[in-house]
Parts: C-alpha cells; sequence; structure tokens
C-alpha cells in the first residue's frame, strides 16, 4: 500500500519527469527547509546590517524607518508573482526554465544569464560582508594568530579578503561533503535569525544609556552622499539621494528565488517551494524592520556615526552599535550578526550552484557537460566549485581601497546582485502576464485574478530599481564630474551591459542552433525508479523548445 509521503514523492519525480528531467538531485528536503534557504539567504542578520550605511547616508532614519516597509512591498508582489510559476513549474532551473516555456529559448538564454549574473553577486558580496564583520569581531576579541593581527587594522583590506576566502572554501566544502546537512543547517539558521534578533534587541533597548525620540527616527533625514551640497530638501535629494538608499531593503530582501532552485529536492514541490517564495519574503520584511528601528533608536551619538574617522565606516550599523553599547553587549550583536551571515553565505553557495548546475544542463554555459555533472550523492559538485571560483574572482577588486580603507568593489557588486537577479525575476513574469489566461495555473498554489495588476506593477517596479541603481552613488563616481574618480565608479551596469552584449552575439552567432530552453533527459514513463551518479545530466539531444 503507497503511503501518503511515497505518494507525494512519485507525483513531485512524475512532474519533474513531465518537465523532460530525471530525479538527480537527492529529494530530501521539507516544505520548512524550502522555506529556510529563502529566508536565509534574504537574512536581515546580513543586509540589514551590512547595508544599513546605503540607507543611513542616502536619506537618513527615514530611509529606514519608511523605507523599508515600503520598498517591502513591491518586493513581495513580485515574490508573489513568481510564486505562481514555481508552483507551475518546480525545477531547479527556475526563472530562465520558465522564461524558456512561456516566451521560448531566447527569452530563457537572458534570463538565465541575468540570473547567473545576480546570483554570483550575491555569493561575492553576502561572503565578503561575512569576512568584514568577522575581522571586526576578531579585532574585537584581541586575535593575534599565525602572523596575522586583527586588532591593528594596518592591513583590514588584505585581512578581510584572505578571511573571505577562508569562509567561502569552507563553504564549498560544506556543500560537496556534507550535502544531506545543508537542509538542517538552513533550519537552524531560522531558529539562529529569529532568536538572535530577538536577542539583538533586547539588547539595544536594555543596553544603551538613551535613545532616539520617535521624532528622529521617522521624521530625520540625511545627505552624506556628496551630491546637492548635502540638501536634504532639495528636489534632488528626494529624487535621486532618498532613493539610493533603498539599496538596503531591496538588496536585503533578494535571493528568494533560491526555493526554487531547491524545489528537485523539496517534497511537495508546487506547493511548498511556492509558499517558500513568498513567506520568506514577508518574514523577512516584518522581522527586518523591527531589528532596524531597534538600531535606528539606538542611535544617539549621530556625530560619531557621522564621522568618516570613526573606524567603522561613515553612518554604518557598526558605527551606531560601537558608540552606543559596551564593549561586551557590541561584540555579542557583533557575533549574532556575523554567525548568521556566514548561514547566509552557506546557503547562497546552495542557491547559486543548484542554477547553474540547471542551467548547464540545458547547455546554457560554456563547458556544460563539466557544471551539469552531480556526483554519486546526488551533488552538483563541479557547479560548486565554478560558483566558488567565478564569486573569488569577482571580488578582487575589494583588495583596494581608498584612504578611509572603504573597498571600492563592495556596493557595485551588491548593485550587480541586485540588476542581475530582479531582471532575471521579472523576465518570466512579464511573460506570464503576456499569456494572459492562456497560461494554466497550477492548482496546488495560484493567484487566482491577482496577476493581472500584480505582474504588470512588478514589471515597472524592476524597471524603476534598474535605472537607480545603475546610478552613480557618489560625485566621485559622476565622470563628468571635476572631481571623477575611476575607482569609485558604479561599475554594475557596466558589468551587466558587457555580459549582455557578450551573451547577445554569442546567441546570434552560435548559441541559438543549440540552446533549446530545455534538454529533455527523461521519458515520463521513466519517471519512477532510476538512479543517476556521475555522469553528465545533460547529454542527450535536445528535443524541442520547451515551448
Amino acid at each position: 500500500m503507497t503511503t501518503p509521503s511515497q505518494h507525494i514523492a512519485d507525483e513531485d519525480e512524475r512532474q519533474l519527469a513531465e518537465m523532460g528531467y530525471k530525479q538527480d538531485l537527492n529529494r530530501t528536503w521539507s516544505a520548512f527547509s524550502n522555506f529556510a534557504i529563502s529566508f536565509t539567504i534574504i537574512s536581515v542578520l546580513a543586509g540589514c546590517f551590512t547595508t544599513y550605511g546605503q540607507a543611513w547616508n542616502n536619506g537618513g532614519p527615514i530611509a529606514i524607518s519608511w523605507g523599508w516597509p515600503l520598498i517591502s512591498i513591491p518586493i513581495l508582489i513580485v515574490g508573489l508573482s513568481m510564486s505562481e510559476l514555481v508552483a507551475k513549474y518546480p525545477t531547479a532551473g527556475g526563472i530562465y526554465w520558465w522564461a524558456a516555456r512561456l516566451g521560448g529559448p531566447v527569452w530563457g538564454w537572458f534570463t538565465g544569464w541575468f540570473n547567473f549574473l545576480g546570483l554570483i553577486g550575491v555569493v561575492a558580496s553576502v561572503v565578503y560582508a561575512s569576512a568584514t564583520f568577522m575581522n571586526f569581531l576578531l579585532g574585537s576579541l584581541g586575535v593575534d594568530v599565525f602572523g596575522v593581527n586583527f586588532t591593528d587594522g594596518e592591513h583590514f583590506l588584505k585581512e578581510t579578503f584572505l578571511l573571505f576566502v577562508i569562509i567561502i572554501l569552507l563553504h564549498a566544502i560544506l556543500n560537496i561533503t556534507r550535502t544531506n546537512f545543508l537542509a538542517l543547517i538552513n533550519n537552524v539558521s531560522v531558529f539562529w535569525h529569529v532568536v538572535g534578533v530577538a536577542v539583538i534587541i533586547a539588547i539595544l533597548v536594555i543596553a544603551p544609556d538613551d535613545h532616539q525620540s520617535f521624532d528622529f527616527v521617522f521624521t530625520e533625514r540625511f545627505n552624506n552622499s556628496g551630491f546637492s551640497d548635502g540638501s536634504n530638501s532639495s528636489g534632488f535629494f528626494w529624487f535621486y539621494v532618498l532613493p539610493l538608499g533603498f539599496l538596503l531593503t531591496q538588496y536585503t530582501i533578494t535571493g528568494f528565488d533560491a526555493s526554487a532552485h531547491v524545489s528537485e529536492e523539496t517534497h511537495g514541490a508546487s506547493k511548498s517551494a511556492a509558499q517558500g517564495v513568498w513567506r520568506s519574503i514577508f518574514y523577512s520584511a516584518l522581522i527586518g524592520w523591527f531589528v532596524l528601528l531597534a538600531i535606528t533608536f539606538a542611535a544617539t551619538n549621530t556625530d560619531f556615526v557621522n564621522d568618516p574617522e570613526n573606524g567603522f565606516g561613515i553612518g554604518s550599523a557598526l558605527s551606531i552599535l560601537n558608540s552606543s553599547l559596551g564593549e561586551t553587549a557590541f561584540e555579542t550583536v557583533l557575533a549574532i550578526s556575523t554567525i548568521g551571515q556566514l548561514f547566509c553565505g552557506a546557503a547562497c553557495v546552495t542557491s547559486a550552484s543548484r542554477m547553474t548546475f540547471a542551467f548547464s544542463r540545458d547547455r546554457g554555459l560554456p563547458g556544460s557537460k563539466i557544471w551539469a555533472t552531480v556526483s554519486s550523492k546526488g551533488v552538483p559538485r563541479n557547479a560548486v566549485l565554478l560558483v566558488v571560483a567565478l564569486s573569488i574572482l569577482v571580488t578582487a577588486p575589494a583588495l583596494k581601497g581608498d584612504e578611509a580603507g572603504f573597498p571600492f568593489a563592495f556596493f557595485a557588486v551588491v548593485s550587480i546582485a541586485v540588476i542581475g537577479l530582479y531582471i532575471a525575476y521579472v523576465i518570466p513574469i512579464y511573460l506570464r502576464w503576456r499569456m494572459g489566461d492562456r497560461f494554466e495555473q497550477s492548482p496546488a498554489w495560484n493567484l487566482g485574478s491577482k496577476w493581472r495588476w500584480m505582474n504588470p506593477f512588478a514589471f515597472i517596479w524592476v524597471g524603476i530599481i534598474t535605472v537607480i541603481f545603475s546610478l552613480p552613488f557618489t560625485p566621485l563616481a559622476v565622470p563628468w564630474d571635476e572631481s571623477f574618480d575611476l575607482r569609485y565608479l558604479n561599475y554594475a551596469p557596466v558589468t551587466v551591459g558587457l555580459v549582455l552584449l557578450i551573451v547577445g552575439v554569442w546567441w546570434k552567432v552560435s548559441a541559438h542552433k543549440y540552446f533549446t530552453g530545455q534538454t529533455r533527459n527523461i521519458d515520463i514513463d521513466q519517471a519512477l525508479g532510476e538512479s543517476h551518479s556521475d555522469t553528465p545530466a545533460g547529454d542527450p539531444p535536445p528535443s524541442g523548445a520547451g515551448a
């Protein structure tokens, strides 16, 4: 007699087979684990701390207290629109696969490359940020080991990059050797984020001698961007400077496509993965707002926070914490945040490697046979190594900084992540909108008729943020400004544009001949009872465009 769990497993494999794929990956993840990986990648203990200064310096407290909840709304609408597609097509390829199915191979090709680029940016920025926080933590604890003195700050950028490489290699080892352990780690991560945030908020309520007023938190404006002579009331402030501060929210609440990328490893994927996407956004937005408010209420020493000589970065969360907390409380908050960021980095590598595996399975990357290989344990080992290698490469410019030790590359990498991912998110949403009632909704989870306004809203919103986060963050990055310094250039639009040009030419020259959006590796009547080990997943010839 077939048990309910076995029936679900059979249906998962049958649905995957109907999409043309064999059950190559190990399907051991629960619905909670699926939610947990997106919640972990969003990580309010990462983005809320690492990009806090972006909002503080470009808008001030209002960019945080009002900007966070207001920007969370369109992000949730994007997520809900994606959830409907996850429910219909729960595959590791996720976004590019949906685009190819709904619009044809060329749509899948460009979507896949945007998604791939964005995920590399996410891995690079998250792991680099965790290395930065770990450097501060080790310095605060007085660590001096193997000739590396974290207390002097003399070689801060080199030490941070060393930590970055060590951390990302450890993430790679974890993703390759302990894949069955990953779901448990992400489950623990949810607990760590919820309890950790509660502890941080309690510390920020109890430990400081004083707190800011509600008036300060909800009405105060800052402009430390260098634009408009520091004005916080001009039209330029409202329509240029303040929107730059929204990067805090837009960057933090991203990476939720992970629930789609691990859907081939999730039980009851149509419903579980769809809910994993929107629930991770909703709960992260809610919890993140509370922790951001707690940090902002603790920002009583604004002179120190706005001082570029404070050693932590102007307007940063660390500046606020250091100026408002005692040594033990500061180190406790720093440790909680750093560990949360480590959870986040490991999950980012998982998500990016699954997408890389799937895109290679459908012959979207150079050397696809290599990256589409899975081990006998059902692990895309080579894809993990590729993600790690490219993340190290894209972060290499962070070895250089200005006189204050600010790494030029970090916020550009953040922008690459946001631009790449959200463009990838919105392409299949646009194609689903274009299909209208011809799109057959999944009975497991769907938007009903709400897609009629949610889809176009998501499309317009992503267009707006793509423009905003391609803009210079400082006058030093404006080519026609007399103070222009190439080191501060926001190279996100250059990188995205260059990749778009290269893959566009590649498509016209050769890719259109072999990339069909999907390379089937199974027939429906082979769906159950087969195993797979250490062979390329995408060897068989293509059988159609998947449209």
